[in-house]
C-alpha cells in the first residue's frame, strides 16, 4: 500500500517537474503550428536508410545455427559537416568508424567521405539552371524522380538535410503558389508547368510554405520581428493628426487645403514669431 502511494507521488512529481520542450521556452512558445510541422518533418521524422540495407520483419533465422534472432535495424551515426549545406548530397554524409589495416595491429579511426562532384541541374519551375555539388546517389535520385523539381518536392526535409535543398524547395513552392510568374511571357508553357506540379501544393498551406526551410534562429528572428512590428508605438504627431481630422469631420469641416491668402497670412504671422530671424534694418 505504501509502495503504491510512493509510486503515485513520484508520478505526480515527475509531471510537475517535467522538463520543458524546445517550443515551450521563451519566444519559441509563440512559434506557429506551421513551423512546428516543418520542424517535425526536418528533425523528428526518421530519415531513410542510406548506408545500410534495412531488413523487413521482426525476426530472422540464422542460416548456420538455425537460431531465431530479432531484427534490429540500427541506423549508422552520421556526421554532417558545414559543407553539406552548400550542396545536395542525397542523404549521404560522413561515416566515422574504425578500420583494421593490419591483422597484427590495433584498429585505427577512419572517416568515409562521399565522393562529391560538380554538376548542373535544371529547375523547370524556376526556369533556370543551377550549378550544385552532388553525389552519385543524388544524380540517381533525380533520374528516378524524372526531374530535379520532382525530387525536391517529393523528398521530406529529413532526407534532403542541406539548407540549400530546403531553400530551393521553399522557393519552388512559393513560385507554384504565385502561379509560376517566371513563365508570364509564355502563357501556354506557364499553364503546362503549373498543371504538372500543382499537386504538391495540396500538402502545404500558404502559411506553411512561408515558414518552410527556416532554421531555428531564422524562425525566432521572424517571430521577434513580427512582435516588434505589432507592438511598435504610433508617433504622437500621427495620433494628434488623426484626432484633429476626426474633430474637423465631426464639426462639418472637410479639412480641405486653405486658400493662398490664408497660407500667406499664416506664413507672415509665423515669421513674426521666429526669434532667431534677422531683424529688419531701420531705414
Amino acid at each position: 500500500m505504501a509502495s503504491s502511494r510512493l509510486q503515485s507521488t513520484a508520478r505526480q512529481l515527475s509531471k510537475t517537474f517535467k522538463k520543458k520542450g524546445r517550443f515551450e521556452i521563451g519566444i519559441a512558445n509563440e512559434l506557429p503550428p506551421a513551423y512546428k510541422k516543418f520542424w517535425r518533418e526536418w528533425k523528428v521524422l526518421k530519415p531513410a536508410a542510406v548506408h545500410f540495407v534495412p531488413q523487413e520483419g521482426k525476426w530472422r533465422r540464422d542460416e548456420l545455427t538455425g537460431e531465431t534472432l530479432p531484427i534490429q535495424n540500427v541506423h549508422i551515426p552520421l556526421k554532417h559537416p558545414a559543407e553539406i549545406n552548400d550542396g545536395i548530397w542525397g542523404g549521404e554524409a560522413v561515416v566515422k568508424g574504425f578500420q583494421k589495416r593490419d591483422p597484427y595491429k590495433r584498429r585505427v579511426p577512419h572517416f568515409w567521405v562521399p565522393v562529391l562532384k560538380r554538376t548542373v541541374v535544371k529547375s523547370e519551375v524556376l526556369n533556370t539552371h543551377l550549378s550544385v555539388t552532388v553525389t552519385d546517389r543524388t544524380i540517381r535520385l533525380i533520374n528516378d524522380h524524372y526531374g530535379f523539381d520532382h525530387y525536391l518536392l517529393k523528398t521530406p526535409a529529413c532526407d534532403l538535410v542541406s539548407m540549400l535543398a530546403l531553400k530551393l524547395k521553399k522557393h519552388i513552392l512559393t513560385e507554384l503558389v504565385n502561379g509560376c510568374p517566371r513563365y508570364a511571357h509564355d502563357p501556354k508553357k506557364q499553364a503546362e508547368i503549373y498543371e504538372e506540379y500543382k499537386t504538391y501544393l495540396s500538402s502545404y498551406t500558404p502559411e506553411e510554405i512561408e515558414w518552410y526551410g527556416l532554421t531555428w534562429y531564422e524562425a525566432l528572428c521572424k517571430v521577434a520581428k513580427q512582435k516588434e512590428a505589432a507592438n511598435r508605438p504610433m508617433p504622437l504627431k500621427s495620433v494628434y493628426r488623426k484626432n484633429l481630422v476626426e474633430k474637423l469631420k465631426a464639426a462639418g469641416i472637410d479639412g480641405s487645403p486653405a486658400s493662398a491668402e490664408d497660407i500667406s497670412n499664416t506664413t507672415s504671422w509665423l515669421s513674426k514669431m521666429n526669434l532667431f530671424g534677422k531683424k529688419d534694418e531701420q531705414a
